[in-house]
């Protein structure tokens, strides 16, 4: 199952819509994961309507229109694997015990919030997974989207790609 990780999209606040490349990228996917801070309730629904399955949360810059549509915390099984998508997770300092302390039944979580790329493993186990951001590179040098994939009840193949 391939999996594609985004947040933090901004659009059309950073950007009139998402890359060709990451468009191509969700045509290939079998799940769109989203951490939130989408601004326009546009690409949630054209994300909906193209993508196989969209797993969603909200983030702060998100209105009451995109509210009402996911939920502040979006949890989902594939394959066994067990994922929690949200948008906020405080300071990069202690975040893995927090985390860990926070969602204990979690393998993976996505995040998003900083557009700061983060790939860890915390000391139980916990798979920490922040995309970055597709439109809004902020202070780092790229902007950048995921790509994993999810086989015989594993994540794998978690790559960060630069655009």
């Amino acid at each position: 199952m391939r999996l594609l990780l985004l947040a933090d999209t901004h659009v059309p606040k950073r950007a009139r819509d998402l890359p060709a490349l990451v468009w191509e990228e969700v045509d290939k996917a079998d799940v769109v994961i989203h951490a939130g801070d989408w601004v326009d309730v546009a690409l949630f629904d054209a994300l909906e309507e193209r993508s196989t399955r969209l797993v969603a949360c909200w983030g702060n810059n998100d209105g009451d229109d995109l509210r009402a549509r996911m939920p502040e915390t979006a949890e989902v099984t594939l394959e066994g694997v067990r994922f929690t998508v949200v948008h906020e997770t405080g300071a990069s300092t202690g975040r893995d015990k927090r985390m860990s302390a926070a969602y204990p039944d979690t393998d993976v979580l996505v995040f998003g919030h900083s557009h700061i790329p983060w790939d860890t493993v915390s000391d139980t186990g916990l798979r920490l997974l922040n995309p970055g951001s597709p439109t809004d590179r902020r202070r780092q040098p790229f902007c950048t989207y995921m790509t994993a994939e999810v086989r015989d009840g594993e994540l794998r193949e978690v790559e960060l790609h630069r655009l």
